[in-house]
């Protein structure tokens, strides 16, 4: 797994995280800036999508297994459009404290990812 995309994705995550907690603290619902850090953030989430299936094409193998590798890839990817998608739902602060949560749980996964794959 290519380690800088991993850091990237999860610092990113964390600073949009960082980002939609504060406008929840200031009870505002997400905005279309919002919107366009959660666009950065998937374009990142679906990068690492796709050198993952590269990779797993060329058959370097994750050390802790496959179907784990390529359950948490996808769950990755779809975790802040998810939190998006709700937050259209939730015109409220909610909204922001859900996309805020969707970003913590990325960086997560990534951590998770790091850990799947191995060095």
């Amino acid at each position: 797994m290519l380690v800088a995309l991993t850091v990237a994705v999860a610092v990113t995550a964390l600073a949009l995280a960082a980002w939609c907690g504060f406008a929840a603290y200031r009870d505002q619902p997400t905005k279309d800036w919002h919107f366009i850090g959660m666009a950065v953030v998937s374009v990142l989430a679906l990068a690492q999508l796709v050198v993952g299936i590269v990779q797993l094409a060329r058959g370097e193998r994750p050390e802790k297994g496959m179907a784990i590798f390529i359950a948490y890839v996808i769950g990755a990817f779809a975790a802040v459009p998810a939190a998006g998608f709700l937050s259209l739902t939730e015109r409220t602060r909610w909204g922001s404290v859900t996309v805020a949560a969707g970003a913590v749980v990325l960086a997560v996964l990534e951590v998770r990812l790091y850990d799947i794959w191995g060095s």
